[in-house]
């Protein structure tokens, strides 16, 4: 099987985006912008991905850390050409093809490039490109015919005359070619123009011009070739992503009230039969199983969650695990490290932290849980907090199996209440109790009848 190669473009600052950090590092559907045709070419399994960087070079490292690319610095942003160029010492010895396209095409897609490549194997041409239909080709490379239908040139948009700007099909800017053509072809590249760059589409024309094969395929669905300069463009970008995410789960059998304000990122999971509510935004590697009901503005980032949970009104949780059947909300929040048990119950201005709540659980009202761990059929009164900080470190609370939790309790945390203990309304609870048990704050009852009369008139004579 023939080696393919990939050089991922990524070199760039992005000076249009008005940004301090780099281009290719702008987030799109839930990641950062390179990372959409990295994920893409890698389903071609290239035996070799060398990605250019330069500007900003440390940051995109560790946006992608895993050791399967090379990456390759571009010190000087001389051109697109010389970007290219910049892999010939990581392309040493390498006998296959190599495919070139720049990071800020997120919706090419490997249906497309397996195509390329195949096109370009198939017909023993030296350089294969990709070209597009555009209705508005503006800033865009036109491709020049020849009468036998054939690719004569391209002709980029400053260089155009009246009757050129007007063609419509145009260069992609990604390309197929053997590694050897490729980076001999490239040291003829000059860079004899107003900006002084070595532009990578040049090597079309010294290929023609020596006499080499040239091929072109065009892309059926053009949205796949448009790139990302700007801040309006990344916004468009985002909104037919996010359109496309959106359609393939609705035809999965989900059920979007609202797509136009669902915002649902690549990576998301739902199961079938969910039904999801206006405003919501479900971000980062969520799960979400089957016959689940979303009511609408939550705000979920890396949540794994079981079948058949209702999530009411306006919910926010982050990095957690719910199981089955549970109902949260409205205007709760789940922070990292949660877990909540099959049929757990979490109410409105409940928040969660680092807590395990076993099965049947219910915590309803203004409740805060941090750095707890609750068992089975326990039922957590309105006010109940949690105290897991003393201001120098945090500790860990165990409530038990079956406890009755009174409302406005405060629970100092070390703390154990063990299985089936009763916590008196308004108690504050500073040492372990035993199983079973009755835990209470006496407080006596004192009554001033007629206290409110007096008080009126005593606050009627100040104001005379």
């Amino acid at each position: 099987m023939q080696e393919l190669g990939v050089i991922l473009l990524a070199a760039g600052q992005g000076t249009r985006m008005k940004s301090g950090i780099p281009k290719v590092l702008h987030p799109l559907g839930g990641k950062p912008l390179f990372l959409h045709p990295l994920e893409t070419v890698k389903q071609l399994l290239p035996t070799r991905i060398v990605v250019i960087i330069g500007h900003g070079a440390d940051a995109v490292r560790q946006v992608y850390p895993r050791a399967d690319v090379e990456w390759v610095i571009q010190d000087q942003q001389l051109g697109t050409g010389h970007a290219v160029f910049c892999a010939k010492e990581a392309f040493r010895n390498f006998r296959g093809e190599v495919l070139i396209l720049s990071g800020d095409v997120p919706l090419i897609t490997s249906c497309t490039l397996g195509a390329l490549i195949e096109q370009h194997r198939s017909s023993g041409v030296a350089l294969t490109l990709l070209t597009a239909s555009l209705e508005n080709p503006h800033a865009y490379g036109r491709i020049l015919r020849a009468a036998d239908g054939s690719i004569a040139a391209i002709v980029e948009e400053k260089d155009a005359s009246d009757s050129q700007r007007k063609i419509s099909e145009v260069n992609a800017g990604v390309y197929v070619a053997s590694a050897a053509f490729l980076f001999d072809v490239l040291s003829g590249v000059k860079n004899h123009n107003r900006q002084g760059e070595y532009y990578l589409p040049d090597i079309v024309a010294i290929a023609l011009s020596e006499g080499n094969g040239v091929k072109t395929m065009r892309v059926e669905d053009a949205r796949e070739i448009m790139g990302v300069n700007t801040r309006e463009e990344l916004a468009y970008m985002e909104k037919n992503l996010r359109d496309a995410i959106n359609k393939k789960w609705m035809l999965a059998g989900v059920t979007l009230k609202d797509p136009a304000t669902t915002y649902i990122d690549e990576n998301v999971t739902i199961g079938k039969d969910t039904v999801i509510g206006p405003n919501t935004q479900l971000r980062g590697k969520t799960v979400i199983g089957e016959r689940c009901q979303i009511d609408g503005s939550a705000f979920l980032t890396d949540m794994e969650i079981g079948d058949e949970v209702q999530l009411k009104f306006s919910v926010v949780m982050t990095g957690s695990r719910v199981d089955d059947g549970a109902i949260i909300g409205p205007f709760a929040q789940l922070r990292p490290g949660t877990h909540l048990g099959r049929n757990v119950h979490i109410g409105n201005f409940v928040e969660a932290k680092a807590a395990d709540i076993g099965e049947g659980t219910k915590a309803s009202h203004l409740t805060y849980l941090g750095d707890v761990t609750i068992g089975r059929d326990t039922n957590i009164g309105a006010g109940t907090i949690t105290c897991n900080y003393d201001g120098f470190q945090k500790y860990k609370s165990k409530i038990g199996d079956r406890v009755q939790v009174g409302s406005d309790t405060t629970l100092i945390a070390p703390i154990t209440l063990g299985d089936d203990v009763y916590v008196a309304t308004a108690t504050t609870v500073r040492h372990d109790v035993a199983a079973g048990a009755l835990v209470f704050n006496p407080r006596e009852q004192k009554v001033r009848d007629g206290w409110t009369e007096r008080k009126r008139e005593q606050m009627k004579g100040k104001r005379k």
